[in-house]
C-alpha cells in the first residue's frame, strides 16, 4: 500500500474544468459568487451538495452553496466524492495535501487517521483520488470562501446504501470527540445526457428527495432507475452524516443544466446544489 502521507497530489484537471492561472480563477470564483441570489441561511450550515462539472457549465449553481459557508468559519471540512475512473471497495481517504492553482490544500492527517482506524471498510489510499476531478473541483470554492480550514477528502469506491452507513457512522463517531468545527459536502452532478424534458423530470426525484431530507427514498428512486446522480453515494453519505450532527432542515438552493451555458438542450447534465442546517 502508498504511503499517501507525504505526496501532495497535484491539480489534475485545472486548465480543464477551471483556470489554471491563479488571478483568473480567483476572478471567476469571486465573480460567480458575487451573482449569486439564493437566499442567505442564518442556521448553522452542516453539509452541502455541490456540482463537480467543468466551472462554466455548473459553477454558478456551486456558488450558490458556497455563498452560504462565505462568512462562517469551520475548522476542517471533509469532502465526500464518487470516483469515476477507478472502482474499489468501500471508501479511500488520501493523508497527503492537495494542491490547486490557488496553493496548497492542508489535510488533517490526525482526523483522517482516526476515521481510517474506525473502519474496516474505509482505507487509506491514493484510488479514486489522482485523476479524479469530482473532489478537486470544490477545492478552490473552499480556498476563496474560508480563510482557514484543514481537508479529510473521501472517495467512495462503491455506492451502496451499506457503504454509506458505514462512512457515515464512523465519521460522526470521530466528529463526536472533536472539539472543532466540521463542514461536510457531497459532490455529485445529477441525469448525464438526456433531452431537457426527460432531464427536468429525473432530477425531480432527487430534488423532491433532498427537500424531505429523506435519504432513503433517495437510494430507493436511484435503485429503481426513477433517476440517477453519479455522486449518489456522495449526496445520501452527506445527508445521513447532516442529521446524526444534528442538521433538522433542508434547502434546494439552484438548479440548472448544461443546456443553460451550451444553449443543447437536446442532451443535458443537471446540477443541484443544497445545504442541511439546524435551526
Amino acid at each position: 500500500m502508498v504511503n499517501t502521507k507525504n505526496i501532495t497530489r497535484s491539480p489534475a484537471v485545472a486548465g480543464a474544468f477551471y483556470p489554471a492561472d491563479k488571478v483568473e480563477l480567483q476572478n471567476m470564483i469571486f465573480n460567480m459568487l458575487d451573482v449569486s441570489s439564493s437566499e442567505q441561511i442564518d442556521d448553522h450550515i452542516i453539509g452541502l451538495i455541490s456540482p463537480h462539472a467543468g466551472y462554466v457549465y455548473s459553477g454558478k449553481i456551486a456558488a450558490e452553496a458556497y455563498k452560504q459557508i462565505q462568512i462562517s468559519k469551520y475548522d476542517n471540512v471533509i469532502v465526500i466524492a464518487p470516483s469515476h475512473f477507478e472502482y474499489f471497495q468501500g471508501c479511500s481517504i488520501y493523508y497527503g495535501n492537495y494542491q490547486t492553482p490557488l496553493g496548497i490544500v492542508e489535510t488533517n492527517v490526525d482526523m483522517a487517521e482516526e476515521i481510517v482506524g474506525n473502519s474496516q471498510t474505509i482505507t487509506e489510499s491514493s484510488k479514486g483520488h489522482m485523476g479524479e476531478h469530482s473532489l478537486e473541483v470544490q477545492l478552490p470554492f473552499l480556498q476563496i470562501t474560508l480563510e482557514n480550514f484543514k481537508l479529510i477528502p473521501v472517495v467512495i469506491g462503491n455506492q451502496d446504501y451499506s457503504t454509506a452507513i458505514e462512512l457515515s457512522n464512523v465519521i460522526c463517531e470521530v466528529l463526536s470527540r472533536s472539539e472543532y468545527e466540521t463542514l461536510i459536502i457531497g459532490s455529485s452532478d445529477l441525469s448525464h445526457y438526456y433531452p431537457i424534458d426527460t432531464a427536468k423530470e429525473m432530477d425531480g426525484f432527487i430534488i423532491k428527495a433532498i427537500e424531505g431530507f429523506n435519504e432513503k427514498q433517495l437510494f430507493d428512486d436511484i435503485s429503481l432507475k426513477k433517476c440517477e446522480a453519479c455522486g449518489f453515494g456522495p449526496m445520501i453519505s452527506t445527508m445521513m452524516i447532516a442529521k446524526k450532527l444534528g442538521a433538522n432542515h433542508s434547502k434546494n438552493l439552484s438548479y440548472g443544466t448544461s443546456g443553460d451555458t451550451s444553449g443543447d438542450y437536446g442532451s443535458v447534465v443537471g446540477y443541484l446544489s443544497s445545504a442541511f442546517y439546524k435551526v
